[in-house]
């Protein structure tokens, strides 16, 4: 029982370390955007939560809506 118990939890933090290798990555993609081609993103609540779940693919969605219809 405590073998299983502990491999439920080894993979419970696998997963929340892609997670939130992920999340660290589309912020920085943001933050690289905006500092490198002044997009002026706003680092609201929602960019940062669509980050924070898309991660990489969140944060090129974000630029993309930014730069073709003026969001964020």
């Amino acid at each position: 029982m405590l073998i299983l118990i502990v491999i439920v939890i080894y993979y419970i933090f696998k997963a929340i370390k892609h997670l939130v290798v992920n999340s660290i990555l589309g912020l920085l993609v943001i933050f690289a955007a905006n500092f490198l081609f002044g997009l002026n993103i706003a680092y609201t609540w929602f960019v940062i939560l669509i980050c924070a779940i898309g991660g990489l693919v969140g944060a090129i969605i974000v630029i993309l809506l930014h730069l073709l219809f003026g969001f964020f």
